[in-house]
């Protein structure tokens, strides 16, 4: 393994280096959270690495706890009068679509910067609204797309040796992205939906791989966190964590063969100091994916992924399964 990694290693981490989406809560918002292995390790000293991805993500199994559903009620927030309203609407379908730019740029051997720009986030949202009212229509006009927020951060390879490397990582979530889009009610969307938060975000992360001989593949494991702050409007989305283990095997000269296991946490999200519900779950999914090496320094890969393990507090619109595909190009 050479001294500098160029991210060839793969590692399933969240949205909490590169994936900006919010995390499982009310009116389904989750984008695919892995990523594909081209960029979790150090670039050579003065080389950039420019990456583009596109991800989506069917949200449409309803959930009490761990259990099927088909009655996924959920609450709304009022803006404009600093309440939460408990079963609101019921959730049928979001689709979720993120298109992003990743660069990264090696300032030595060991220290590179990095930037995450969604630039389009995208979802196309279906629910009853006012259930149990008069009033109660469904819809399919309350969904948003828009630019995200931005991630800055940096990883540094603290350990370096010829079979394994540690890397540490640390990222700032800047408010970029809109949270104020109205729905078809002329209302503040929910925060869920929204392409941004409104808010900063802290995450943390460690990463580490063991190659045991040359041709045997890599085995990974990574873990991250993440600390949001409260916007504007006084809400905050959980707090959450990531951990991450796989292996990847070289198939001849060009294609890598990729098996991950990805689990997140996510804590409730807080409105005005009060817990949310139908906010924060628990989640596993299996990952297989391939990285085809196009030209030196050129690689396209696709993943996909699928639950293993859901679990949600009250009821809530969960992931049916995911794609991501992409290229990423380094230049020396």
């Amino acid at each position: 393994m050479r001294p500098s990694v160029r991210a060839r290693i793969p590692i399933a981490m969240l949205v909490a280096v590169s994936c900006a989406s919010p995390a499982l809560a009310t009116c389904g918002s989750a984008n695919c959270f892995l990523v594909t292995g081209t960029r979790e390790g150090t670039n050579d000293q003065g080389a950039f690495t420019f990456d583009l991805s596109y991800r989506y993500v069917d949200q449409s199994r309803g959930l009490e706890g761990s259990r099927e559903t088909g009655d996924v009620l959920t609450p709304a927030i009022d803006f404009s009068n600093g309440a939460i309203l408990p079963d609101h609407h019921r959730e049928i379908r979001t689709l979720n679509t993120l298109m992003q730019l990743d660069l990264d740029y090696g300032v030595t051997g060991r220290l590179t910067l990095f930037g995450t720009i969604p630039f389009l986030n995208e979802r196309r949202h279906e629910h009853v609204d006012d259930v149990g009212t008069p009033a109660e229509e469904f819809t399919n006009a309350d969904g948003t797309s828009g630019f995200g927020d931005v991630r800055l951060g940096m990883r540094y390879a603290a350990v370096v040796r010829p079979k394994q490397i540690l890397v540490a990582g640390a990222a700032l979530k800047l408010p970029t992205g809109p949270y104020r889009l109205l729905d078809s009610h002329g209302e503040i969307n929910e925060p869920t939906i929204q392409p941004g938060t409104g808010a900063f975000a802290i995450n943390a992360s460690i990463y580490f791989a063991y190659h045991p001989a040359p041709r045997s593949g890599e085995w990974f494991v990574s873990g991250s966190y993440q600390g949001s702050g409260r916007n504007a409007l006084a809400y905050r989305l959980g707090n959450e964590a990531v951990v991450n283990a796989g292996f990847d095997h070289r198939a001849g000269k060009r294609a890598t063969w990729v098996l991950q296991l990805d689990s997140r946490w996510t804590r409730r999200d807080e409105f005005m100091g009060s817990d949310v519900p139908s906010t924060g779950a628990s989640t596993v999914h299996l990952t297989p994916g391939v990285r085809f090496a196009v030209s030196p320094g050129s690689v396209f890969y696709i993943f996909g992924q699928a639950p293993v393990r859901e679990r949600v507090n009250e009821t809530q619109l969960a992931p049916r399964g995911g794609v991501i595909f992409g290229v990423s190009k380094t230049f020396d």
